[in-house]
């Protein structure tokens, strides 16, 4: 009964990632795939070698802890709020989860509209508040030195529902009778958050940390119809690099070794996560 979703995911998962890992080992010309040569690991060298692959791999991780940690805090404290009012939570739930429900790619628009120069609304909002002094005070989306933080406000809005969610029904999931325990031994409410909700959570932040983290690290539509990587490269995330190798320099067999790459890290970084909560979850 399992054969036909064995061979569905063989098809569209094992297939395309043996193909991958194969091409990394050849130089292969985008326009002309059928003619191969070998040339070991010498895909490898280079990718692990470029300066420009090194600063993406860097700005990446930039980009990925600092979606992560907004997403975290907000998404977070809103599942607390939820907590707190319970049932009368149901209309600010639905409402707070309506982003999940916009393509990356609709929400990487709006983001740029509020964004972009000195006609975006977000600089004009800030010159009404005082807080800079006309609306081309900050330039998001072309300053090299923010860019990276900039292109991350669309991926904060869009996700952290996500993580309210989850984390909510986490702290649905939390037994009362040892809240009201701590509470009647004379813990006050930010210690029975600190000793009894915190460390009854931590399977489910991991979770929601993992997921996350993982979806920002391979972070692509969203940078990319906002900046397309630019200024001078200053929004090129790993997974655009790997884009533009293959798709603009046609150099497919350095962007499969590139992929290759990022596909084993990933691996590592989900398995050390999940080892993490087995541990958490066995003592």
């Amino acid at each position: 009964m399992l054969a036909p979703a064995v061979l569905f995911l063989g098809f569209l998962v094992a297939y395309p990632v043996a193909l991958l890992v194969y091409n990394s080992f050849f130089e292969v010309e985008l326009i002309n795939p059928s003619g191969r040569i070998w040339v070991g690991l010498a895909n490898y060298v280079d990718a692990l070698t470029s300066k420009r692959i090194l600063e993406t791999a860097q700005r990446t991780l930039r980009y990925s802890v600092f979606a992560l940690c907004f997403e975290f805090i907000f998404g977070f404290g809103a599942a607390l709020l939820f907590s707190a009012i319970a049932d009368r939570s149901h209309w600010h739930r639905t409402i707070f989860a309506l982003p999940l429900m916009i393509s990356p790619i609709v929400a990487g628009l709006l983001w740029r509209f509020l964004l972009v120069g000195d006609i975006g609304i977000l600089n004009y909002g800030l010159t009404a508040l005082g807080i800079i002094p006309d609306p081309r005070g900050i330039n998001w989306l072309s300053d090299t030195d923010i860019v990276i933080y900039s292109v991350a406000f669309a991926d904060i809005w869009l996700t952290t529902s996500f993580v309210a969610l989850v984390s909510y029904a986490g702290l649905t999931n939390i037994p009362r009778d040892l809240l009201e325990a701590a509470r009647i031994d004379g813990a006050n409410a930010i210690k029975r958050f600190w000793h009894v909700t915190l460390p009854l959570m931590r399977p489910v932040i991991a979770v929601v940390v993992i997921v996350r983290g993982i979806d920002a690290l391979k972070t692509f539509d969203l940078i990319w119809i906002q900046t397309q990587g630019g200024p001078r490269q200053a929004s090129e995330v790993f997974s655009m690099n790997i884009y533009q190798r293959m798709v603009r320099y046609g150099d497919l067999g350095e962007a499969s070794a590139s992929a290759t790459l990022f596909l084993v890290f990933m691996i590592v970084l989900a398995g050390l996560a999940y080892w993490k909560i087995w541990r958490t979850d066995n003592g």
